[in-house]
């Protein structure tokens, strides 16, 4: 009894913080990027230091290195966001291996462009507020011994942050479209509902399936509260779990229609049958609230066509 009464427990906290990372996945992936990133640049500083004080004719301030590399730093991560909104644009996969080089070509270069100029423009304000001046080098060849650095640095944070991708996705459970194969040699846990009528690609889509770590459940579309656009995916949110499925929102809601969804914001679409209160503002926007007591926003544009969904027999 003990044991079921801790792994009740444990499986409450995983979902505990698997659902607060869901909320902003890419602003904790940015702060676990910045310790990275600031420990790294931070101990390059001090090997810089340690070589350059072994040498008795050593010219260079103690506190230059830390600037250079602090600097670097920081223009790598004012810089990190637009990087993981490149990476969600443009997955790696086997498909396209020309446009995705091309993409990543003109991106990490944008990127060293970048990197560089908040660079040397930190330097130069902290070397001329101390009276001295900075001096970057000749240009092409700096920038082209920054780009060498940079591009290898773009293509390690690539990897691993499509790496981590992958492996977050099965942790808190990705979602598919359902073939009828799949309803009838699946296996589900508890989540699943106990009878899972026969469906045909005729009939509106009813469930979606769930992949989670070594298990497989369904969806059942009903649950689903409202949709979330966000890259390449949408989440599903269902009962406070987030889902994500790699379609456009505007695709999802085409599937989704017939089941009283619609789309609300450029953003996001709702379950009908979880709409609670609608509020309006002058420039008519307005918010939807939700039975579970999530606000989505409401545009304007949007407005009278979801109101009409709302009619009976719509």
């Amino acid at each position: 009894m003990t044991n079921i009464v801790e792994g009740i427990a444990r499986r409450r906290d995983q979902q505990w913080w698997v659902e607060t990372l869901s909320r902003r996945p890419l602003l904790y992936a940015w702060l676990v990027y910045a310790v990275f990133i600031l420990l790294n640049n931070s101990i390059e500083a001090n090997t810089v230091w340690l070589e350059h004080s072994r040498d008795p004719l050593n010219t260079l301030d103690w506190w230059e290195p830390w600037l250079w590399e602090i600097s670097s730093a920081i223009g790598t991560l004012v810089l990190a966001p637009l990087l993981f909104l490149s990476f969600d644009r443009q997955p790696l996969r086997f498909s396209q291996p020309l446009q995705q080089c091309l993409w990543h070509l003109v991106v990490s270069t944008l990127f060293c462009f970048g990197h560089v100029a908040l660079m040397v423009a930190q330097r130069e304000l902290v070397y001329g507020w101390l009276g001295q001046s900075y001096d970057f080098g000749p240009l092409a060849r700096e920038l082209w011994y920054e780009y060498r650095k940079d591009v290898w640095g773009y293509l390690n944070l690539l990897v691993t942050y499509q790496l981590c991708a992958m492996v977050w996705r099965r942790l808190r459970g990705e979602a598919s479209m359902l073939a009828v194969a799949e309803t009838e040699t699946a296996e589900f846990t508890s989540e699943a509902p106990a009878a899972i009528p026969a469906e045909s690609t005729a009939k509106p889509l009813q469930h979606l399936l769930v992949k989670k770590l070594d298990k497989e459940f369904l969806l059942a579309v009903s649950t689903i509260e409202y949709l979330e656009a966000c890259g390449n995916y949408v989440n599903l949110h269902s009962h406070g779990r987030i889902y994500p499925l790699r379609s456009t929102l505007s695709q999802l809601i085409e599937q989704l229609a017939q089941q009283g969804f619609s789309r609300v914001h450029r953003s996001y679409a709702v379950n009908h049958a979880f709409v609670a209160e609608l509020s309006y503002e002058p420039s008519g926007d307005g918010d939807i609230r939700l039975s579970s007591g999530v606000t989505v926003p409401l545009s304007r544009r949007y407005k009278d066509e979801f109101r009409a969904g709302l009619l009976p027999g719509r």
